[in-house]
């Protein structure tokens, strides 16, 4: 069953498909087997508006975001969101930063006529080759975080907080997490 959709945010345009990519070139879409999941069938993926800011970051940023869901307990939520009016918390490491500041994305608008819900929601996919219909050029990452509403951690690792959420009512996403640093070791008691 899918997980139900991540909160509305500030400035939220109307429902499209997206595919994020630092690529100004790219105008068709062609069906391909992911690196990460070689047994599984080549398709187009792209994700709705709703979830795009999972993808406001460097491609190959380890990050992590979450929100609060019906199925969210009063504890989580007071736990992740007490401290925050923010609806999604985004995590990046500090080895990241720089990258993020200087970072220039392009959002390519596919139409969705050959596209089906994924069962991971926020994301779909199509059989077919896609060509874009248009492209929206995303600088200043940083600002569109905090315009959009959400709260932004930079941290030196993902992992304590990662570990953290994985066990917690909250939805979440994590992202390219094998690019983070590596899990640290906990000192000694």
């Amino acid at each position: 069953m899918p997980r139900p959709p991540a909160p509305p945010y500030r400035g939220e345009p109307e429902h499209a498909m997206w595919h994020y990519s630092e690529d100004p070139s790219l105008s068709r879409f062609e069906p391909h087997v992911p690196a990460t999941n070689p047994t599984a069938p080549p398709l187009v993926w792209a994700v709705d508006t709703r979830h795009a800011p999972m993808f406001w970051f460097p491609r190959d940023c380890p990050r992590g975001c979450v929100w609060p869901s019906p199925a969210t307990t009063p504890a989580d939520r007071e736990r992740f969101f007490g401290q925050t009016a923010a609806t999604r918390l985004h995590v990046m490491e500090s080895s990241w930063l720089s990258r993020m500041q200087s970072c220039r994305l392009y959002a390519y608008e596919l139409p969705p006529a050959t596209f089906r819900p994924h069962e991971v929601g926020g994301y779909w996919v199509s059989e077919e080759p896609v060509e874009a219909t248009g492209r929206v050029q995303l600088d200043d990452l940083l600002t569109r975080h905090a315009e959009a509403g959400f709260e932004l951690r930079v941290t030196p690792s993902i992992w304590p907080f990662w570990h953290q959420v994985t066990r917690s009512t909250l939805d979440f996403s994590g992202s390219r997490l094998h690019n983070a640093t590596p899990v640290p070791e906990r000192p000694e008691p």
